[in-house]
């Protein structure tokens, strides 16, 4: 027996060796997810990740055991929160988000929710699947909610219970006025920071101003666990709640003995099959845990690179006085650019079709700013909701902007080729 322990963990050994003199014999577009000379984003990666994934399943370990709950608090205390539920996406992050507010009775169905104008799909339908209505709030050239417009729904659109900010991009909204506002109108807050892992407003991380914040780690995001998620919170009792609807409404308060649940007909019942909630089955599984674990400990570093490459994109494209370009970081505000926006400027009569075409054709991939303008979506338009305004910026944003790439993937001869191609276009 000794022997096969001791001929095992060699096997383990030379198994994790190969992987990472396998990834010391690639280089980084080996990893590339696409044909794309010049990709929107990428997993960026080596053998620390793929070794902590390999180790989980040699090991047994698949489903919410240590690699879990090591990640949720590793993760938790970087935002500089208490708690952290890791889930299978960041969709699922905001349903349970929301759904929490439900179950602790801040919230019910009927009661409006804001939300930007200009963001993802998975902002609003949560709040549409679980019987809330959104606002739909304009936004600035920064992407971000205008905190004037979002004043004015509160002043005169009733019965607005929560605000769910979106740090769109990786550029932080003005949190500091809209805590303000939480306390002047007296509603929750949750922070959208799907693309802002690592921005900070003076030194302190988004996601950790509102009631709930909530993550995702889809493979293009700024660290990523392929597909995954979390909402993370300092509330004791958000944290019970969060933590019971991703497992099926299971129960996670009960501290007494094995088989001695005893309430209404259930006597001496195993308590961990006592369900008293109605939840989902949102959980993250060991193997992505693990990856992320390791990609936590690359973020700052990998947000660098981001912000580095931002910096090259803006430093060669500002002599270009019709395009709208994103600001750099300060002192005030830490940017980590989860991708490079472009609005082009009013009376530029630069169709904004023929750029992206003349850019993808040349190997440089783009994106419009996630939906547009929500409420003109097809499955929206004719939902339950309610506007602000006229939503002008966001419609202007939805017609003449876009972003592409900066993330840690791309060297400076990727950056270079945007660059030329965008010259060569302007000219």
């Amino acid at each position: 027996m000794e022997n096969w322990k001791t001929t095992k963990n060699s096997i383990k050994k030379d198994i994790y060796a190969n992987v990472e003199k396998y990834f010391k014999s690639i280089s980084l577009d080996d990893l590339k997810p696409s044909k794309w000379k010049v990709p929107i984003g990428g997993g960026f990666y080596d053998h620390n990740e793929v070794n902590s994934v390999i180790e989980c399943y040699l090991n047994g370990s698949l489903s919410i055991q240590k690699p879990v709950a090591e990640f949720e608090e590793n993760f938790s205390s970087y935002i500089g929160c208490k708690y952290g539920v890791a889930t299978n996406s960041g969709t699922s992050a905001n349903i349970l988000a929301l759904n929490t507010l439900i179950e602790s009775g801040e919230l019910i169905a009927g009661d409006k929710v804001a939300i930007p104008a200009t963001t993802f799909i998975s902002v609003v339908t949560p709040i549409l699947q679980l019987g809330l209505v959104p606002v739909y709030i304009d936004v600035k050239d920064d992407l971000n909610m205008n905190m004037k417009e979002l004043k004015r729904a509160l002043l005169f659109e009733e019965n607005i219970k929560c605000v769910m900010i979106v740090h769109t991009l990786g550029f932080p909204a003005d949190m500091e006025t809209l805590m303000k506002l939480s306390e002047d109108y007296n509603f929750k807050t949750i922070e959208d920071c799907c693309e802002s892992h690592g921005a900070s407003i003076k030194g302190k991380k988004v996601g950790s101003y509102g009631d709930i914040s909530t993550w995702s780690f889809y493979v293009a995001h700024n660290m990523t666990t392929a597909e995954g998620g979390m909402a993370v919170t300092n509330s004791e009792n958000y944290n019970t709640i969060l933590s019971e609807l991703r497992e099926f409404g299971r129960l996670k308060t009960y501290k007494g003995e094995r088989f001695g649940y005893t309430k209404d007909n259930l006597v001496d019942f195993d308590e961990r099959y006592v369900f008293h909630r109605i939840g989902w089955n949102f959980r993250m599984a060991d193997a992505p845990a693990s990856f992320g674990i390791q990609q936590l400990k690359k973020l700052d570093e990998m947000n660098k690179i981001r912000k580095s490459n931002a910096k090259f994109l803006i430093d060669n494209l500002k002599k270009h006085k019709n395009l709208i370009l994103p600001n750099y970081s300060s002192d005030e505000c830490e940017i980590t650019y989860y991708s490079f926006p472009i609005t082009l400027k009013e009376g530029s009569n630069i169709s904004r079709k023929s750029f992206v075409q003349h850019l993808e054709s040349n190997g440089v991939e783009t994106r419009a700013i996630m939906c547009g303008t929500l409420p003109d979506q097809p499955s929206l338009k004719n939902s339950v909701h309610a506007i602000t305004g006229d939503l002008k910026v966001s419609r202007y944003i939805r017609d003449h902007a876009f972003f592409i790439g900066c993330h840690p993937m791309l060297k400076q001869e990727h950056l270079q080729h945007a660059v030329d191609t965008i010259d060569g276009y302007l000219k």
